[in-house]
């Protein structure tokens, strides 16, 4: 899902897509792990390769009709859910949670595990 939204998210237009390169970027995985995600995707009828009409090497990545549809349901769900939250948690509440997220995520960037780089944090870590 995460996948599907960052495609639907940040792709310039809705029938250009985004090369595997730009989605690993985003996504802070490496090329071979969205690769093998697209093709699972793909094998769905998600997601589509489509050749850049203004250079025909490159490949970019978009969503079928039935991938627009899932991720606008995935979507709609998260949005009631977190309302759900806001609703359960009243405002004050909710505002504190946004900003203990907030300090976790800047606690996460900041002091990332030790002896971790970035290809083992994403689980493409190798074994012997």
């Amino acid at each position: 899902m995460t996948l599907l939204v960052c495609i639907a998210r940040s792709a310039p237009s809705a029938e250009q897509g985004l090369k595997v390169s730009e989605i690993s970027r985003y996504l802070g995985l490496t090329p071979p792990t969205v690769t093998q995600l697209i093709n699972s995707l793909e094998a769905k009828e998600l997601v589509e390769r489509q050749p850049d009409p203004s250079d025909r090497r490159v490949v970019r990545i978009r969503l079928t009709k039935e991938g627009k549809i899932i991720t606008r349901k995935g979507r709609d769900h998260m949005n009631a859910t977190l309302n759900r939250l806001v609703e359960y948690l009243g405002e004050e509440e909710s505002d504190q949670l946004a900003e203990l997220l907030l300090k976790v995520y800047t606690f996460m960037e900041d002091n990332p595990p030790p002896n971790l780089d970035r290809l083992q944090m994403n689980g493409d870590e190798k074994h012997d």
